[in-house]
């Protein structure tokens, strides 16, 4: 039997429009969720209106709700599709993953593969643009999942905050000390462990600092081969475009891109956030 493979996504992955209309990605949208209203990731809430009021309003998150993942599968397997690539935020920062994972169980008739990217933003969004740059060269769905899961192990993200403080009140902080800053002005670097959750990379002190440091660590896993990457922000266009321009000089970089964090993302991390993303070219 012919393989028809579809892509699935979730919000979190900050995927321009484009890339998927491009590559034909089903994306299921996460929730912002205030006290008195729901939002859908990147639908009908944007990054400017959560930063406008996060002190006031604390909104949190939720994950897409298992009649949405139970919808998405039905109408993908009613288009004809016999397999799907699932690959989704971090487990160790939502429960996305795992919900779909338990919902495909019902659908005999999908091979549905499910798999945790252990990062969020274009650390997820690459793996995915890349299994559709596979899927154009008609790579079957057993490599595909191969590829895609050594892009889990190879890929790396690294970003600091404006303030840990919302890291904090959504829970997701990780292994990050939410003290560590709080004297000294110290700025950590924070990375993603193998469990999928936050720690601190390295500390430095200061906001200028921490930004040409995390220059400096990427550029490292930059040097050792080729690489696509992403430098996303949130609310600071201005230190981002700095990022760019630095890593615009590197001679690894095949492909650079650079925007906002998505409302999501937003409301974990606040405002400040600049971070960068790694994604090596696999031969």
């Amino acid at each position: 039997m012919s393989e028809k493979i579809a892509l699935l996504t979730d919000s979190t992955s900050d995927l321009d429009a484009e890339v998927i209309a491009k590559y034909g990605i089903n994306v299921l949208p996460l929730k912002v969720v205030y006290a008195d209203r729901q939002y859908q990731d990147g639908v009908d809430i944007t990054p400017e209106e959560i930063y406008a009021t996060i002190d006031e309003e604390s909104p949190k998150t939720s994950v897409p709700t298992p009649f949405e993942a139970q919808e998405m599968l039905a109408r993908l397997r009613d288009q004809g599709f016999t397999h799907v690539l699932a690959v989704h935020i971090s487990s160790g920062l939502s429960g996305t993953a795992e919900m779909v994972r338990m919902v495909s169980r019902d659908f005999k008739d999908l091979v549905v593969e499910v798999i945790d990217s252990r990062s969020l933003s274009m650390g997820l969004g690459y793996i995915v643009q890349e299994a559709g740059r596979w899927l154009g060269e008609k790579v079957p769905f057993a490599q595909l999942v191969e590829r895609a899961r050594e892009l889990v192990e190879k890929s790396r993200v690294f970003f600091v905050v404006g303030t840990l403080k919302y890291l904090q009140r959504g829970g997701r902080i990780g292994r990050v000390s939410a003290t560590l800053g709080q004297f000294l002005n110290v700025k950590p670097i924070i990375a993603i462990n193998e469990e999928g959750v936050y720690y601190t990379y390295k500390k430095i002190r200061g906001r200028r600092r921490s930004i040409d440091e995390l220059f400096n660590i990427a550029r490292e896993f930059i040097a050792r081969q080729r690489c696509r990457v992403a430098v996303m922000h949130g609310a600071c266009p201005e230190e981002a475009a700095y990022l760019v321009k630095k890593v615009e000089e590197l001679a690894n970089v095949v492909e650079l891109v650079s925007g906002s964090l998505g409302p999501v993302m937003g409301v974990h991390a606040g405002p400040g956030l600049l971070g960068i993303v790694i994604c090596p070219l696999l031969d």
